[in-house]
């Protein structure tokens, strides 16, 4: 069989999201409340920090600017995940009721073929939201606007992305061995909660924890301090891309393998 290549599945993916779109957008009245209610959700959180800065001047030398940098940098960098790898969320679904095994007979990679099936546009709202409170934080910080800041920004944001897919990937792939993985995915995203603060608040046992154990350090404060805090740069900042790169491919092979372990007969 022939090898497909990445233009094969640019196309591909293209053709499949044109159809999950159409078939997404003839329940318009449902787009449009899920949309409204993700940007309430977001306007909910920007409240939450106005509220809190109204009391607290700084957390911890953190002013309330650079903590909205760091919110609307998590924002940004969560939006991938929202989109484009949803449905982990159906993946225990599909394997408990056997019906996994409709994806294993594709002439496709398997992990693209499932991923790419559903397209969650209500992310958008989040990543217009982020951007904004980025682009409005940004402002206020008075950081010089230059093309390799930007361009430092886009490429710490996509790699803090990767994190966040990662630990979704890999907490959704533990279905083919937990009968309800639900609870494992629900742990992962209450964690990223805490990725919009710096890991500096945090005693020292969750610092190696949200660095080390559960990453999510790198989805917003190592990432971010390329920007806000460039005299604060460490290794864990530099290395960033090369985390989120890494975490990225042992979460795709171990989702691989525990479908390829997947006998069909479900639960």
């Amino acid at each position: 069989m022939k090898k497909k290549n990445f233009r094969f599945y640019l196309r591909l993916y293209g053709k499949i999201l044109a159809q999950d779109l159409k078939s997404k957008m003839s329940y318009r009245a449902d787009f449009i409340i899920s949309t409204i209610g993700m940007i309430a959700t977001n306007i909910a959180g920007f409240v939450s920090f106005w509220i809190l800065f109204r009391n607290f001047p700084t957390v911890n030398g953190w002013g309330y600017y650079e903590m909205l940098f760091l919110y609307g940098f998590s924002l940004v960098a969560l939006t991938p995940v929202q989109c484009f790898f949803d449905n982990n969320w159906s993946l225990r679904m599909y394997v408990r009721d056997g019906s996994f095994i409709k994806y294993c007979f594709r002439p496709v990679n398997l992990f693209f073929y499932f991923q790419s099936e559903v397209f969650d546009i209500k992310g958008l709202g989040q990543l217009a939201f982020g951007i904004g409170t980025l682009v409005y934080s940004w402002t206020k910080l008075a950081i010089a606007v230059t093309p390799l800041a930007i361009l430092k920004t886009i490429l710490f944001l996509i790699t803090a992305s990767l994190v966040m897919v990662a630990l979704q990937n890999a907490a959704a792939a533990t279905c083919f061995w937990i009968t309800n993985s639900f609870y494992v995915l629900d742990l992962v995203l209450r964690f990223k909660d805490y990725a919009k603060y710096p890991i500096t608040i945090f005693t020292p046992v969750f610092r190696f924890v949200f660095t080390f154990v559960i990453p999510i350090a790198f989805i917003a404060y190592y990432p971010s301090l390329i920007i806000l805090r460039p005299d604060d740069v460490g290794v864990l900042t530099w290395i960033s891309p090369l985390v989120g790169g890494l975490l990225f491919y042992a979460s795709y092979r171990f989702w691989m393998y525990g479908a390829m372990k997947y006998s069909g007969t479900g639960f």
